[in-house]
């Protein structure tokens, strides 16, 4: 089931909407409260000329958070969301887990299988190629960095013991949006192939899951 795509303003209010319903320890929460602040920071940079194509990069804000929202709609409705979004949903209130590994995961489930998906959505929509969307992409890089490294500052206490360095230090957002583009060329190239195209993109929800579950593992047994 997807989402019908959204304006920006439109994914910000759903954003707040959902921030309003969860408490603030629910992994779902800690991530959203990250997300939340990425769409408004790519909001304002739509508005001052930072991005070249800044009509496809609202387009493409948009069909991004689409998933994201569709995997908290499935999740309401009792359905299970795509792979890679299932460990953080179900271990939204595991013990012994960290905010900033509920951070993490899911920006590794969102970074790594839904935006290559959403630049190729992006791409069908607007009849432009990865190409063109490339430099715009990068440009998002900084944004993503700068909120990421808010984040790990905020959440990440001090005198972190090693088992919470261990988990979090094995994930980087510049790795992960690489990733996501060598998956964005490789899917470009199976666009023609459905049965490739749909094996391909269905492994790697799987794989990204596999990696957000390693990223929630509990630091105490208790």
């Amino acid at each position: 089931m997807t989402a019908p795509v959204l304006t920006v303003d439109q994914v910000i209010d759903r954003m707040v909407g959902i921030a309003t319903e969860l408490p603030l320890t629910d992994g779902v929460a800690v991530f959203n409260a990250m997300y939340l602040t990425v769409t408004r920071l790519v909001r304002d940079h739509l508005a001052v000329a930072y991005f070249d194509d800044p009509a496809t990069m609202a387009e493409l804000d948009a069909v991004f958070a689409a998933r994201y929202l569709t995997a908290v709609d499935d999740d309401r409705a009792g359905r299970s969301p795509a792979a890679c979004w299932q460990p953080l949903f179900e271990l939204r209130a595991a013990p012994h887990v960290h905010p900033l590994q509920f951070a993490l995961a899911g920006m590794n489930a969102h970074i790594e299988n839904d935006l290559p998906l959403s630049v190729l959505g992006t791409c069908r929509l607007t009849g432009r190629t990865p190409e063109r969307l490339h430099a715009d992409y990068l440009r998002i890089n900084a944004l993503l960095a700068q909120v990421e490294a808010q984040v790990r500052a905020t959440l990440l206490p001090l005198g972190a013991g090693d088992p919470l360095l261990h988990i979090v230090g094995v994930w980087s957002i510049d790795r992960a949006r690489d990733a996501a583009w060598a998956s964005v060329l490789a899917l470009w190239e199976l666009r023609r192939v459905p049965p490739a195209y749909r094996a391909v993109a269905d492994a790697l929800s799987g794989s990204v899951g596999m990696v957000s579950r390693a990223l929630l593992t509990p630091l105490s047994l208790g």
